[in-house]
Parts: C-alpha cells; structure tokens; sequence
C-alpha cells in the first residue's frame, strides 16, 4: 500500500507539515519506506512524499491539520496549515516463473528444414494469471522456440508493467493537486508536531 502524503499547492509551513508527519508515520510504522519525495524549498520541507507500507493505512486518509506559528514567516497571521493525505494499492507487477506459465507445442509450416510438419517445433506459451499468449515459430527446435516465446512475453509484460506505472504517476499527481482542507483525520500542534484531539479548531 502507498502513503502519498502532500502539501498541495500550499506554502513553505505546508510543506514543513509534510515532512514532520512523515517523520510521525514512520516512527508509528516501522515497515515505512520511502519510495519517493519531492523536496521543498527549506530543510526538512517536502511537496509530496510517498510511503510503500505492509498494513492498511485507510484510516489515514484525508487532511492533517497543523496549528503553528510560521517558522518562516513569524509575522504572519495564519497558523492553521492543511496537508492531505491520499492511500494508493500499490499495483502488482505482472511476472512470468515458469510455474505461471503454461506451454502448448504445435507442428509449423515454413522454413525448418526436414523438421517441419514432423515434428512439434512451434510453441505457444500462455501466461495463466493474465491470459497472455505468445506464439514462436521462427526457430527450428522447440526449445529454442520456448525462450523465445518467454522473452516476447517478458517484454509485453514488461511494458504493461510500464504503463500501469505511468497510470498511478498520473493518479497520484492528480490527487496531489486536490487538496481539501477542514475536517481532518488527525490535528497537531506547535513546533514539536504533538498530535491534539481532532475537534479541536
């Protein structure tokens, strides 16, 4: 499961929001691993980082609220800081141990020397979990025909792999900019990020 936690299009304090309640996951837990960030502008500060974590993480969602002063601006008015919180499945590559994949022989036509249509050279290898099918002809002996037809599929697979990875980059950006602030899911409070009850105002 991934863990995009973002500051939106909000300010410096946002993003040092950010990073402080990574700091927070992190320690609460211990599997957390960062696979991705966006840096800001200060130490510390973050646009979006993104967790990968083993346990279910959907009572996080939504927006973090942060009751500070500004560290950056002392001056300014605004105290309250919103950061959102978005949960992603984290999508699971499609792979292709022979244990998932299913081999069919068949006699081919063409060039193949005194082989052809004698002997089962032609090899069409299906990939169980997903259906895939990929067919090999073009070489005189099955077994070469097998890694062929392995490597034609591990490159199909391969490339949906890529594209489903796009996809989610595009998703999680998309929701990156739809911050929505008011009725947070958790509220913290000062320099120190000490979480506060979430009816507090």
């Amino acid at each position: 499961m991934l863990i995009q936690i973002s500051s939106g299009k909000g300010p410096d304090e946002c993003e040092l929001a950010v990073g402080k309640f990574t700091q927070v996951l992190m320690a609460e837990m211990k599997d957390a691993k960062i696979v991705q960030e966006v840096r800001g502008k200060y130490a510390g500060c973050f646009k979006s980082v993104v967790l990968a974590v083993d346990k279910n993480a959907a009572h996080l969602e939504g927006t973090v609220k942060w009751i500070a002063t500004s560290p950056f601006r002392p001056k300014h008015k605004r105290k309250n800081w919103f950061i959102d919180i978005s949960i992603f499945d984290e999508q699971a590559k499609k792979d292709y141990p022979e244990d998932l994949v299913r081999f069919e022989t068949f006699r081919c036509g063409g060039k193949g020397g005194q082989n052809v249509n004698k002997v089962e050279t032609g090899v069409r290898v299906v990939h169980v979990p997903t259906g895939l099918t990929v067919v090999s002809t073009e070489a005189r002996t099955q077994y070469l025909n097998k890694k062929i037809a392995l490597i034609k599929l591990g490159e199909i697979i391969n490339k949906q792999n890529k594209e489903v990875e796009a996809l989610a980059k595009q998703v999680m950006w998309i929701q990156h900019e739809l911050l929505e602030r008011g009725n947070p899911v958790r509220v913290y409070e000062g320099q120190t990020f000490k979480r506060i009850e979430e009816c507090v105002k």
